[in-house]
């Protein structure tokens, strides 16, 4: 695998890393008992920590990708493997 297609893979890793770990560490305005500004959603989170969520993608990501790399060296699970209609 050439690393630019390693690149892409990982990176593919980590948006949906980071589209999963959205709603985790989230706090709301009443959870964090701080007083709502007019008009904000109650659902609306408090503080948003971008950083910290953006390293948190990272090392999922990297997990995810390095799992995928060791079965595309190693070949645990083939697309043989896949298929429901192999005798």
């Amino acid at each position: 695998m050439r690393w630019t297609s390693a690149l892409a893979i990982y990176f593919l890793f980590w948006v949906f890393a980071a589209f999963i770990t959205l709603p985790f560490g989230v706090r709301t305005a009443d959870e964090a008992g701080i007083e709502k500004i007019p008009g904000q959603a109650d659902s609306a989170p408090h503080m948003f920590d971008l950083p910290r969520h953006l390293r948190r993608a990272a090392v999922i990501g990297a997990v995810g990708f390095a799992l995928f790399y060791a079965n595309w060296t190693v070949g645990w699970i083939t697309t043989n493997d896949l298929n429901p209609y192999q005798y």
